[in-house]
């Protein structure tokens, strides 16, 4: 696979009609088959009037502030690249406007990865930032990234890695976990309890097939009231249950800040009080933060993690050859910013 640089190179873009997947291989983003085609046409352009190759100095900055991730894919991109580059580190915040990346050397060398970089800081910081904000919220309780089912397959690692980096404590995609080198974290979905026809009959199961020392949790809300479930789960298990989970449906009234009350002094009355309770379902800061105060201990979050909107960054040359430029309205030179460190 021949790496694009110019508008001739367009013809060795062959894709096949019976492709089973539509998402970029690596090979396909490292040889910039994902760029947008006008950067071919700048260096068609460029290299027309012979200044292809002149030293610049880009800077990316972000519309919101944030949470920076995505860092260690760019350097991918650039990794044998005759730049230079000047980043925050993964997990860094910033804010608007405030300068994310620098990156130094002949234009020829990055100009047509724009699109891919700001892509990738883009989403990955728009997740990191969403798991942040739960964190926050959630203090030393954990929060669990389940967003997988929510995004393509192909950007679901990426999503739960960067929610990683952003502050959740585990994560439920095997790749997404692996990346970071954490063990995948979850349980048994519903489809367990509505295929073995009842609760306990897979909490016997589970216990069975589950090393003494692995934490069992067991969702407690698919058949009958959460509390009565929960109950006689618990009895049934005894010590090697850690936790429950509720995941009410929406159809039901979700998972409420009374329910959660509710069972943690049901559970306590019963002499339960180390058995968790672990809620999941449409969470928010918000309700993460009202659940936690009615005594849930740990939050399984999807959508508000998967969903988070890219954070919009914007690549602006800024010196051609040393000499400050800037487009109008932008300031010329670059912008300092001490928490940049020399990367490459």
């Amino acid at each position: 696979m021949k790496p694009l640089k110019y508008l001739k190179d367009l013809k060795e873009v062959k894709v096949e009609r019976d492709r089973e997947f539509f998402s970029a291989t690596h090979e396909e983003i490292k040889n910039a088959w994902t760029t947008d085609v006008y950067f071919l046409r700048t260096q068609d352009i460029l290299s027309h009037l012979g200044i292809q190759d002149k030293v610049v100095t880009a800077e990316i900055f972000a519309r919101e502030k944030g949470v920076f991730a995505g860092l260690p894919e760019v350097m991918s991109l650039l990794k044998d690249k005759k730049v230079e580059v000047w980043s925050l580190e993964e997990g860094d915040t910033f804010e608007v406007k405030e300068t994310v990346m620098r990156i130094k050397g002949p234009y020829s060398e990055f100009g047509v990865y724009e699109t891919a970089i700001l892509g990738i800081l883009a989403s990955s910081s728009g997740w990191a930032t969403a798991a942040r904000e739960l964190k926050e919220v959630a203090k030393d309780k954990p929060v669990l990234c389940f967003g997988a089912r929510h995004v393509h397959p192909a950007v679901a690692p990426v999503m739960e890695r960067a929610a990683l980096v952003g502050g959740a404590d585990d994560a439920s995609c095997i790749l997404g976990a692996k990346l970071m080198r954490k063990d995948p974290k979850g349980t048994v979905p519903h489809a367990a309890f509505l295929i073995a026809g009842d609760t306990l009959e897979v909490a016997r199961a589970y216990r069975d097939i589950t090393a003494q020392d692995e934490k069992i949790t067991i969702l407690v809300d698919t058949f009958k009231d959460e509390v009565e479930e929960a109950l006689r789960v618990a009895e049934f298990l005894g010590d090697r249950l850690y936790g429950v989970r509720l995941d009410t449906p929406s159809e039901r009234g979700g998972v409420t800040p009374s329910l959660v009350y509710e069972l943690r002094q049901r559970l306590n009355q019963k002499g339960f009080t180390n058995v968790k309770i672990i809620v999941s379902g449409g969470l928010t800061p918000e309700r993460v933060a009202e659940l936690s105060e009615s005594g849930a201990d740990a939050f399984g979050v999807g959508s508000y993690i998967s969903d988070a909107q890219p954070i919009d960054m914007t690549m602006d040359i800024k010196e051609v050859e040393g000499k400050p430029i800037a487009k109008r309205g932008r300031i010329p030179g670059i912008i300092e910013n001490k928490k940049l460190k020399k990367i490459k």
